[in-house]
């Protein structure tokens, strides 16, 4: 993509920069939307459809060449908006599936599993979006693709493909009629899981299915 490409984004609105900006500030007012509480049996299949919207948007930033700013050093966008109230109301929501486990690298041999938590993940999401957001609203397009392109690769992609395999994994359990294994007490600060999850008993992950179906917005079949 050429500078002038780049530079006329705004005067277009079907090139790439202002497809990829309208994305991300739909996922931002969505999720940022869902994270007020107000329609909690909806919030993790909406979840689960603007995480994935936004990893289509994450691909076409991957596959496309190397984006340059024009310049050298990225422009200081002030202070970043705190997150900490948004991850707040997520961990109330999400509660008690919030915390999953994940492998951080599958190409790196014998990787154990970590505890992850989706309402970091999502505040984390938000936090890379909006950086680069702010950018696009200075009029600095190239800085804002560069940045989004850069921070998609080496942060909020692997965020956001963690956070869809849990809202997936989720979704599958409760639908198929799965039970639901308790993590026992894990957390985001106890390091590998033990694989050996079979020492919890199958009727409880049914209970556990049974009582957050309906909160949240899915339903057995």
């Amino acid at each position: 993509m050429s500078d002038a490409t780049l530079h006329n984004a705004t005067q277009d609105p079907d090139s790439f920069a202002v497809q990829i900006s309208d994305s991300i500030e739909s996922f931002i007012v969505a999720v940022t939307e869902v994270a007020k509480g107000d329609e909690p049996d909806s919030a993790v299949p909406f979840l689960l459809l603007e995480v994935s919207q936004l990893l289509l948007t994450g691909g076409r930033l991957g596959a496309h060449e190397d984006i340059v700013p024009d310049e050298r050093y990225e422009p200081d966008v002030g202070p970043e908006p705190d997150v900490d109230e948004l991850r707040e109301r997520f961990a109330r929501l999400l509660d008690p599936v919030d915390v999953y486990s994940e492998v951080f690298d599958p190409y790196v041999p014998r990787s154990a599993p970590v505890a992850c938590r989706i309402s970091d993940d999502l505040a984390d999401l938000i936090t890379d979006l909006r950086h680069g957001l702010a950018h696009y609203r200075a009029g600095r397009v190239s800085e804002a693709l560069w940045w989004w392109q850069f921070s998609y690769l080496s942060n909020w992609g692997p965020t956001a493909s963690a956070a869809l395999r849990a809202l997936q994994s989720l979704v599958t359990h409760v639908r198929l009629d799965q039970p639901l294994v308790e993590l026992d007490g894990l957390d985001t600060d106890s390091g590998a899981v033990d694989g050996d999850e079979e020492r919890l008993a199958e009727e409880a992950g049914k209970v556990m299915a049974a009582e957050i179906a309906g909160p949240l917005g899915l339903r057995e079949v």
